[in-house]
């Protein structure tokens, strides 16, 4: 009798314990999940805090923006009415199968109906239809103008940042040499690569083509590729920057350079003349007979001419405040509305940083819903 009461109550040890075990396994699931969704809300409430300390609206200028960016919306709304469609997850897309429809990025078929996987605008080449996403990362095509930064020097190439899943690569054969003759790169080329390019600079380059492993090739055979200085590096969200002919821009009334990257990277910098290194060369031969004191003077002025004066300081400061505040409304980037926003901050005799103030940006906004609305009249 006292063997099956201690084998009773053995069992019932273990029942017991193999509960407490599965009620703690879902104890600490659920403390799992609850200190994730803490750390999840705390960041959220950390990011709704810094949006609204980068801009503080009252009532007035919250009621006047909310009804700019909603106007904004009618209007482009019936400006693609005619276009393509917008769809959203699940929506069917009308087709024809017929015309041996294909199926591409964001589609799927179900019940034998093209449907959306995707939210975005409905895309057709010849037989091809696929959603084009509005927002989204950068999808590199080849010749796209991209602005990037040097992260490694590895043996023959450079690893550089272009705000992709993966780093670029600039090969040593696929840039121009500093003395501009077309050759084979040697090992002192080799060994010379930090003279060129180092960890931290910002260059201009070429989309090549892609590698084997998925990551892009560049290159830099123009001399308007190359590092850039003197100027001031922007990051916004890649879908605002949309391929044009000319991404390279030179305002001439400030004497600015902007190169609107299809990644996202935006430079603002002091405008550098573009000049054949040859030719130079042929210029430069006959003053090779200047004696020592001359040179020693002009390599003074060449430094002079290295410093960036104020003026132009504060235009590269004030342009890339009028990028920030298209970027933060979230409209498509595009020079003429750089230049508008300056030459009216200019016109208001705003300070450089009260164009990042709460009540130019609402300005901004309503004068969109003017062009916008001016335009649609036109049309």
């Amino acid at each position: 009798m006292g063997f099956v009461l201690s084998s009773f109550a053995f069992l019932l040890n273990k029942t017991l314990l193999t509960s407490l075990k599965r009620r703690i396994t879902v104890y600490l699931q659920v403390l799992n999940f609850l200190i994730s969704l803490s750390i999840d809300y705390f960041f959220f409430v950390k990011d709704r805090e810094m949006r609204e300390f980068q801009l503080k609206l009252n009532e007035n200028q919250k009621n006047r923006l909310e009804n700019a960016l909603k106007q904004i919306q009618v209007l482009s709304t019936k400006t693609n009415s005619s276009a393509s469609a917008s769809v959203i997850v699940a929506d069917t897309i009308p087709v024809n199968h017929e015309d041996g429809v294909l199926k591409g990025h964001g589609t799927s078929d179900l019940d034998g109906e093209v449907v959306a996987t995707l939210c975005g605008v409905v895309e057709r080449v010849n037989k091809l239809v696929y959603v084009r996403t509005l927002r989204a990362r950068y999808k590199p095509e080849i010749g796209d103008i991209v602005v990037g930064r040097v992260i490694e020097i590895v043996p023959k190439r450079w690893r550089i940042e272009i705000n992709f899943s993966q780093d670029a690569v600039l090969m040593l054969s696929s840039m121009n040499m500093p003395d501009g003759i077309q050759r084979r790169r040697t090992a002192v080329d080799e060994l010379n690569m930090r003279s060129i390019f180092e960890e931290n600079d910002v260059i201009c380059a070429e989309v090549r083509g892609f590698q084997h492993d998925g990551s892009l090739h560049l290159q830099a055979r123009s001399q308007k590729y190359g590092k850039l200085e003197r100027g001031q590096l922007l990051t916004i969200p890649p879908y605002l920057v949309k391929r044009r002919k000319q991404h390279f821009h030179h305002l001439e009334q400030y004497g600015i350079d902007l190169i609107l990257g299809c990644n996202g990277f935006i430079w603002v910098g002091e405008h550098v003349e573009v000049r054949d290194a040859m030719i130079e060369d042929q210029e430069n031969k006959p003053d090779q007979q200047i004696n020592m004191s001359d040179r020693s003077l002009m390599s003074i002025e060449e430094q002079e001419r290295t410093f960036t004066p104020l003026e132009t300081r504060q235009i590269i400061c004030r342009i890339a405040n009028a990028v920030r505040v298209v970027s933060s409304l979230g409209f498509n980037l595009t020079v003429e509305q750089i230049i508008d926003i300056v030459e009216m901050s200019i016109s208001l005799n705003l300070e450089i940083h009260e164009m990042l103030g709460a009540e130019f940006y609402v300005q901004i906004a309503e004068r969109e819903v003017e062009r916008r609305s001016s335009s649609g009249k036109r049309k």
